[in-house]
């Protein structure tokens, strides 16, 4: 798995876990869905921070907690 696909694998799980669809999480977040569908199908193919931390905020959750998941711990350095 490389860094791209963890970062979608981790919205989905917190969508999952938070029972919201990725378009809801757009609303909450004030991310386009457009966006989230960019990261989601690898057009976007490195999602900045900004934008992360955006949808961490509509999560109610920190930076911190999305990247503090066995996902991120398991990545190799190269990716």
């Amino acid at each position: 798995m490389n860094t791209r696909e963890a970062v979608t694998q981790r919205i989905l799980n917190l969508c999952k876990e938070k029972d919201i669809t990725p378009n809801k999480l757009g609303t909450l977040s004030g991310v386009e869905p457009s966006t989230i569908t960019s990261i989601f199908y690898g057009k976007s193919k490195n999602p900045g921070i900004v934008t992360i931390k955006s949808l961490c905020d509509g999560l109610k959750i920190t930076l911190f907690d999305f990247f503090n998941d066995n996902l991120f711990k398991t990545l190799d350095l190269d990716d």
